[in-house]
This record gives structure tokens, C-alpha cells and sequence, in this order.
């Protein structure tokens, strides 16, 4: 059986290796030149934690891993207003949460290729598709640079919240993406100062109606991730010079971000993708192209390595063309409880993340202040556990 993945992201990575290793022939292809840079820290914990232990990927994923201490909130002066133990929280969890930045997550799964024949995998960067094509059970992808069409007997869309492959198979993204209100920017810098001051820390500013936030990396880099109301009243030009007008006043840290920011750095509406059917003859979604939980989630990294580790476990026995519809239809039994949690999670957060006034901001830091006493901590960890890892 061949298998052509449109997307070499988390998901799609994760689905190679999966199908890879149960004897497929497998392709990806990825639009851009070579792997992004950017991105942006996530946790992980929960239900992916349990599909990597469970597929082999768990290793990977820990050497790519930080080890935060805090979470911390702070006002325009960079005076702390509240903060979370990270480490406590981890190990309320079980041990078992780890703090990763999305290229090198990203990374190890590229890494984790490496487990499967080489002849098994191929992986192109770079490629430009002309046609995407199926006929009968057959799927095809003519590319730009390719004489003959390259088929196989599953076309898999992993190309993200805006795929491709799902608005030439199902339909235009205006009928399954529903925004939240929201736009999150994100982007690396090198700054040697910032790095020191915040190394080990994810710091967030504590305003209201939007959040910058930043992370010391390994690197003398630091990451930005900067979240705002999607109605704010923003003036014509480049995105830097649209972030630029959102944050002013948040304080030094933030102005220094901002003053190094690249001019259009990823910056895009906060978003879920909700869809009644993934499938569609012997085309399926997953990831972001499926079922995007919306970065404010925080489980967006977990629910593609679930995807990859459910279309494996559904397709890995799949031999044949015509044994293809029930595997796909078992895909979609393991993932839509896990999708549903976790989009139901990420609408939560969605009404919470930004306050939109001085006492929902102070009741936020209360919360998070009540955290430090004891008992209480174990009770707030245990209803994010509850609510996000199911």
C-alpha cells in the first residue's frame, strides 16, 4: 500500500513513521523549502504523552524538551503580579508534562523516521503541487517540477489549519473554520539579555484584552507568542508595525521584542476546525487540516501525535484498497473523543485567556495566587488534567 502525506508537520511526521513502519510505502511532501524555524513553546502532556510512550516517540520527544520552572505574569514595569510552579505541576501530573518549542518538536519526529526502512520514507522539501487528483480509489499529485503524477492509495492532508487538501476535497475553509475572536502571532529572535533574564521561564504579560509572552532558549534566542482581540483597532501596514501599535506600553521587554520582530512574522486568526467526516474516498484528514483545536488548547502538538499514532494503529493492517474504508472509519472512532475534549478545551480558554477588565484580571491572579496553598495546587492541577487529558 502507498500512502502520499501533504504536509511535513507534527502530524504528518508522526503519520509517515507510523504507516512507514506497518510496511507502507510512504511520500510526504512539504510545500516549504526546508523545515520552519519559527514557532512557538506548547505543553505536552495528557493523551500524547500516551500515544508517544505507546509508538516509540516518547524518547525523542524528551531530549527535545525544556525544563521550565515557572510560569510567571508581569505588569509593564516587569514586576511579577502572580506566578505557577511548574515543576509542581509536573509532578502532580504524574511527571509526565514536557515543554517543548514547535520546529524542534518538529525535529524529533523527523528524527524518529529514522526507525523505519529507508526505503519506506521519502520526504521532499520544497515542492510545488499543480493538481491534486482522484480517480476511482486511486489519489494522485501532479507536481510542478515532475513529469508524472505521483499516485498511491490514501491521500493524506497534514498541511495545517488553511489545507489545501481539504478545500480541494471537501470544500472551502469557510464552511469548517470557526474563529474565536482571537490572533496569535509568534516569532524568534536572538537576544543574548533577554535570554539570560528569561531563561527557564515562560513569562506572560499580565493585561488586559491581550498577552505577550517569551521564553529563554537554548540558543541566545528568545520566543514570542503574542495573543489579541481579533476586533482591535489596528492601523494599516506590516504585521510588525500592526503588533507594534497592539502592545504598545506592555512594557520594556515587550518594546524590545518588538523592535527586532521580522516584518510579517506568523501571524493568524485563533481558530478551530470542526468537520463531520475527516474522509473522503481515499482521502483523510488529520492534524490541524481535520480538527484544529486552536492554539489557546494547548493541545494542539498532542492531538497530531495522536492523529499519526490512530491512522497507524487504524491503517497498519491494511493490505489491500478495498480494506481501506473501515480502517479510515476506525481512524475517526479513536480520534473524535479525543478531538472533542480538547476543542471543548480550547473554547474554554478562548473566553478566559484575555480579560477583558481590571476585576477579571485581578480575579485571575487571585486564582493563580491560590494555587501556592496547599491542597489547592493539587486541585487545580487535577481540573486541567481533567479537562484537557482525556
Amino acid at each position: 500500500m502507498k500512502a502520499i502525506i501533504i504536509g511535513a508537520g507534527i502530524a504528518g511526521l508522526v503519520a509517515a513513521r507510523q504507516l512507514g513502519l506497518a510496511g507502507w510505502q510512504v511520500t510526504v511532501l512539504e510545500r516549504a523549502a526546508a523545515p520552519r524555524p519559527d514557532g512557538y513553546m506548547m505543553d505536552f502532556f495528557g493523551p500524547g504523552i500516551e500515544a508517544s510512550e505507546r509508538i516509540g516517540l516518547h524518547p525523542y520527544l524528551v531530549k527535545a524538551a525544556y525544563q521550565v520552572q515557572a510560569a510567571e505574569y508581569v505588569d509593564a514595569h516587569g514586576t511579577t503580579t502572580a506566578s505557577l510552579d511548574y515543576e509542581k505541576f509536573s509532578q502532580i501530573a504524574g511527571g509526565k508534562v514536557l515543554t517543548m518549542l514547535r520546529p524542534e518538536m518538529e525535529a524529533a519526529a523527523r528524527a524518529a523516521l529514522e526507525d523505519v526502512k529507508p526505503s519506506l520514507i521519502s520526504l521532499r522539501y520544497g515542492v510545488q503541487i499543480e493538481q491534486l487528483e482522484v480517480t476511482g480509489q486511486q489519489a494522485s499529485v501532479q507536481l510542478a517540477d515532475g513529469p508524472q503524477p505521483i499516485t498511491g492509495d490514501l491521500l493524506v492532508g497534514a498541511d495545517g489549519i488553511h489545507s489545501t487538501v481539504r478545500a480541494g476535497f471537501f470544500g472551502p475553509e469557510e464552511a469548517y473554520l470557526h474563529h474565536l475572536g482571537m490572533r496569535a502571532a509568534a516569532f524568534i529572535v536572538h537576544e543574548p539579555e533577554l535570554n539570560r533574564r528569561f531563561k527557564n521561564r515562560f513569562v506572560m504579560t499580565d493585561t488586559v484584552d491581550l498577552a505577550a509572552g517569551i521564553y529563554g532558549l537554548r540558543t541566545q534566542e528568545v520566543a514570542a507568542f503574542l495573543v489579541y482581540r481579533q476586533d482591535t483597532d489596528t492601523p494599516l501596514g506590516t504585521t510588525r508595525d500592526r503588533l507594534r501599535h497592539v502592545f504598545a506600553g506592555c512594557g520594556a521587554h515587550v518594546d524590545r521584542l518588538l523592535e527586532l520582530c521580522p516584518e510579517e512574522p506568523y501571524d493568524d486568526s485563533v481558530a478551530q476546525v470542526l468537520m463531520d467526516s475527516w474522509c473522503a474516498g481515499p482521502v483523510v484528514l488529520i492534524g490541524d487540516a481535520a480538527a484544529a483545536v486552536s492554539l489557546l488548547a494547548g493541545q494542539g502538538g498532542a492531538m497530531a501525535v495522536c492523529a499519526g499514532a490512530a491512522l497507524g494503529d487504524a491503517l497498519g493492517s491494511v493490505t489491500e484498497p478495498r480494506q481501506l474504508p473501515a480502517g479510515l472509519a476506525r481512524y475517526e472512532a479513536l480520534m473524535r473523543p479525543k478531538i472533542a475534549t480538547a476543542q471543548a478545551s480550547g473554547r474554554r480558554a478562548a473566553n478566559s485567556f484575555l480579560p477583558r477588565n481590571r476585576p477579571a484580571l485581578w480575579l485571575r491572579r487571585s486564582i493563580i495566587k491560590a494555587t501556592k496553598l496547599p491542597g489547592i495546587d493539587r486541585l487545580v492541577a487535577h481540573q486541567i488534567i481533567k479537562r484537557l487529558a482525556k
